[in-house]
């Protein structure tokens, strides 16, 4: 862990405790599981924060919320557009919903079915573009100005970023002092609220950031203490395909998190279908990150008290048989 030489920082402990006051009644408090045959495996204590049975399936629906209901009345009915693969455009389209905000968003050509579908369900407008030749961004900014909607991105937003992090504080709260917590990592929004959560609730808790081998960003600038980038990162992991951390997420994972690491998506794989076996949960390949980085990197943690972020469950069946 490192200073990142900001200050102050964009998000405090107080936005994370503010979002959950505001989320609560709109957000499940989702179980914290054990199992025995993690425990041996691992020779630790592990508790795993299971956001795949949060609202649309994922820790996203949190931040979403968050963001929108923070909207003042005139955005509210212009309404918001935002740019995600799967998780962030479904949270965003129910956080719409609820709240009575119409909603907008763009996402890949090949985004997983399951997520599509469900984006559209909750009532929000698709619209698609080639990864390839198109960057989202811009095209999710040029809408945003020619209809007047509000952008809402998918992790470097301080709003965002502390309502993810109440996931790791009801973690606290639930399971009690840790002494690692393991959680993936994209954008870096979900993990820089839950090392502000983990700071505050559970002192000298070392947070443990994981992410695909194939888009390294995240780990590269942790190291490097220099924003990285990686561009459309080809990996099952579709959560973390982002190309870098953003303007407020990196000085926050650096001054928060005390280490990254990867895997490889072999590993993930093993991971996610330990997981559906052994503990009969269903988890989505970016969902078993922090498993997997727990199971595969023998970092010392036995005899400690362990979370573990199981961050979504939106999987896209066909695709997952194929693979396995």
């Amino acid at each position: 862990m490192s200073d990142s030489g900001i200050s102050p920082l964009p998000v405090q402990y107080a936005d994370v405790a503010a979002a959950s006051e505001r989320l609560a009644g709109h957000v499940r408090r989702t179980p914290v599981l054990t199992s025995r045959t993690v425990d041996a495996r691992t020779g630790a204590r592990v508790f795993f924060k299971c956001e795949n049975f949060q609202r649309m399936g994922a820790f996203k629906y949190r931040g979403a919320f968050n963001a929108l209901a923070l909207l003042p009345i005139a955005a509210r009915r212009r309404g918001v557009i935002a740019y995600s693969s799967g998780n962030h455009a479904q949270a965003v389209a129910l956080a719409g919903r609820e709240l009575d905000i119409r909603a907008t968003i763009v996402m890949p050509q090949d985004a997983p079915a399951v997520k599509l579908e469900a984006t559209k369900g909750y009532g929000a407008e698709v619209v698609l573009y080639d990864k390839h030749t198109t960057s989202r961004e811009d095209l999710a900014g040029e809408i945003a100005a020619e209809r007047g909607l509000a952008l809402i991105p998918p992790f470097d937003h301080a709003h965002i970023v502390a309502g993810q992090g109440t996931a790791a504080k009801e973690l606290a709260e639930d399971a009690g002092a840790l002494d690692y917590l393991f959680v993936p990592c994209g954008g870096g929004g979900l993990i820089s609220g839950c090392a502000i959560a983990a700071a505050a609730l559970s002192p000298g808790c070392k947070v443990i950031g994981v992410e695909p081998e194939a888009g390294d960003d995240a780990t590269r600038s942790f190291k490097s203490k220099t924003l990285q980038s990686c561009h459309n990162p080809e990996t099952i992991a579709d959560g973390a395909r982002t190309h870098s951390l953003g303007k407020i997420t990196f000085p926050l994972v650096l001054s928060h998190v005390h280490d990254m690491i990867t895997v490889s998506d072999a590993e993930l794989l093993s991971a996610m279908r330990y997981l559906w076996e052994r503990m009969k949960i269903v988890v989505e390949p970016t969902g078993a990150l922090g498993a997997a980085g727990l199971f595969e990197r023998r970092l010392p943690v036995a005899g400690k008290r362990v979370g573990v972020l199981i961050s979504g469950g939106n999987v896209d069946l066909q695709a997952m048989c194929r693979l396995l």
